[in-house]
């Protein structure tokens, strides 16, 4: 088993602080840690800093999907969609366990205003994303339901006005772990990774250019310095914040930070059968998706502009009320409260200033005229009737008519909504995008940043395929994910785990199961934890640097968002096995312990909870 762990982060700062670095990373969140994986695959000497723990920032808090953005297609801004299907299934080959397959609901009403489809335009852009995702003709090809069909699967949905539904291809993600995976990855391959480290300044040559950074180790207090000949900023939300350390230059704002908030219920609170996406019927251009996970059901998102902490954003009342109305008249016999919720999460979308684009929500992407409209659909049509080639729908689409800004990427965008720039200081900043967009940006920064230490540097690195290049665990034949996990599986039950826990252990880890497995065979259970809960634990200790008790519960696993029912009995006995593997004082554990209770109770909105029957 690969150590990374509190030791190792100790000796990687020892090096960083000793030796000159090539690459040092800020921010190790999905960006971060993609660069962080290309650069140290390319033999590239690379650090990182990350100031929380790893993901714990926008990258542990978005809506847990690896999406296609179908959405866009209603504005057919075709090359969006395009490039983000195509990257997807990349993220689905290198990280096979971890975004799933899960089609998505999207039910037609008649009575919704313009934001959404009807059943004839939402099969067109369905056949399209289908040919774009090549899917067609597949188990995963869409399909309509009709509004009995509709109901069947869905009985608690609204019925007034429903005509029926689309069926599309969505993958569910675990955003935090795709985040470790990629760190753990990196490590194996020499990266010197550090979280809860924070950069406080830059250090700089004879130029004013920048060749380090001045920081932090929040565990220790002790301030560092970092020299590295490149310095890049992918620290999402606090993009701006890094770049005005230099106060040698006057900085022009990037980011337009906006919030996003998710609940979670109970499923027999909310049944829903599979994730569904639907107008918010308040006019406002946003879309909400209610979304089954681990006998839970979340549903989300709001999309409001930030300016509070970006630390710790908060579930306002104001955000509560929002999702409930708009859940509640989606699912009328549900009469969802906010008793009802049993954890919840907000987080930073690090958009870029002026632009359109962003995630399911996307803002305002425009309009096409009639006449563009009407070519669209006839040659879509045309097309299924085998009337019209491939190229003569490309050629229609190329030349929309059309209100909206940007129509093609800067030379400085690698993907869309995303920024790559190397600033006068010579700090390089890689800002924006999306989670399905991580692997493409970081490969947008690696061509950079061989380019420019190949020539002011004279060193040569050779970039690794990261379209074939697995993150940890992600080590295994992805057409065979379920006969992989089912292999796995067997494992753990040979080791004495129950064929349940076997199984969500093997699918939850990939090919890193195996060594859980071997730990539960090895190692006693710590007090009060079953053995595969005590597996789980020192693994995330000893392999995954997991400093603290919500680094463990929050994002290493699931508990504190999606198995609340189990959490309250096994918060204490965690806290007591961290305690013991590192080594904390009764004081200190005991703080460990107001923390995490802290951070429970933010999910569990205990404070609105309380103020509600104040």
């Amino acid at each position: 088993m690969n150590d990374f762990s509190k030791k190792t982060r100790q000796a990687s700062l020892d090096k960083m602080t000793s030796e000159s670095l090539d690459l040092l990373i800020i921010g190790g969140g999905i960006t971060g840690a993609g660069v962080a994986l290309q650069a140290a695959a390319a033999g590239i000497k690379t650090g990182l800093l990350e100031m929380q723990d790893f993901a714990e920032g926008t990258s542990s808090r978005s809506t847990k999907l690896v999406h296609g953005g179908i959405r866009y297609l209603k504005t057919f801004d075709v090359e969006v969609v395009s490039d983000t299907v195509k990257e997807r299934a990349i993220v689905q080959q290198i990280a096979p366990h971890i975004p799933k397959p899960d089609p998505m609901l999207l039910p037609i009403y008649d009575d919704e205003g313009p934001t959404t489809f009807d059943m004839f335009s939402v099969k067109v852009a369905m056949d399209l994303y289908d040919s774009l995702a090549g899917v067609t003709g597949t188990k995963y090809a869409n399909y309509l339901l009709d509004a009995k069909e509709v109901l069947a699967r869905e009985p608690y949905i609204k019925k007034t006005g429903l005509l029926g539904a689309g069926v599309y291809l969505d993958f569910r993600n675990n955003d935090a772990r795709l985040v470790i995976e990629n760190i753990k990855k990196s490590a194996e391959d020499g990266a010197l990774l550090a979280s809860k480290v924070k950069v406080t300044g830059f250090l700089y040559d004879d130029d004013n250019h920048i060749k380090g950074v001045k920081a932090r180790d929040l565990l220790t207090g002790k301030t560092l310095e970092i020299n590295s000949k490149l310095v890049i900023n992918t620290s999402g939300p606090w993009v701006d914040k890094i770049r005005n350390l230099n106060f040698t230059r006057a900085v022009v704002p990037q980011m337009r930070p906006t919030k996003g908030v998710h609940l979670v219920v109970d499923a027999k609170k909310l049944p829903v059968p599979q994730p569904t996406y639907f107008d918010t019927q308040k006019h406002d251009g946003r879309m909400v998706f209610a979304i089954p996970r681990e006998d839970k059901t979340y549903f989300g998102t709001t999309d409001t502009d930030y300016q509070g902490d970006f630390t710790e954003p908060h579930v306002t009342q104001a955000d509560v009320d929002y999702l409930l109305d708009v859940i509640n008249k989606r699912y009328p016999d549900a009469n969802l409260t906010i008793d009802d919720i049993e954890s919840s999460w907000a987080g930073l979308r690090p958009l870029l200033m002026g632009n359109s684009g962003s995630d399911y929500n996307g803002g305002d992407n425009g309009s096409i005229s009639d006449s563009s409209f009407e070519q669209v659909l006839n040659v879509v049509t045309a097309y299924h009737d085998e009337k019209a080639s491939r190229l003569e729908v490309e050629e229609v689409l190329n030349h929309l008519e059309n209100a909206r800004g940007e129509k093609e990427l800067s030379p400085s965008q690698v993907s869309r909504g995303s920024s790559l720039e190397r600033e006068a200081d010579h700090l390089i900043t890689l800002s924006g995008g999306k989670i399905t967009d991580y692997r493409k940006m970081a490969e947008g920064a690696l061509d950079l940043i061989r380019q420019i230490l190949s020539e002011d540097y004279q060193l040569d690195f050779k970039a690794v395929n990261s379209k074939e290049y697995p993150v940890s665990g992600g080590e295994f034949d992805p057409s065979k994910v379920s006969e992989t996990v089912a292999e796995n599986a067997a494992l753990g039950i040979a080791a004495g785990l129950s064929e349940e826990e076997a199984a969500y252990i093997a699918d939850f880890y990939g090919m890193n199961s195996r060594l859980i497995f071997e730990l539960v065979k090895n190692k006693p259970a710590y007090p009060d934890l079953t053995a595969g809960e005590s597996a789980m634990l020192y693994y995330a200790m000893s392999a995954e640097m997991a400093l603290t008790p919500s680094d463990y519960l929050m994002r290493r696993t699931n508990h504190i968002l999606f198995q609340r029912d189990r959490l309250d009995a096994i918060k204490h006995p965690v806290v007591m096995a961290m305690a013991d593997y590192y080594g904390w004082t009764t004081d200190e554990t005991a703080a460990q312990l107001v923390t995490l209770n802290q951070i429970i109770d933010e999910s569990d909105l205990k404070t609105l909870k309380a103020e509600v029957y104040a």
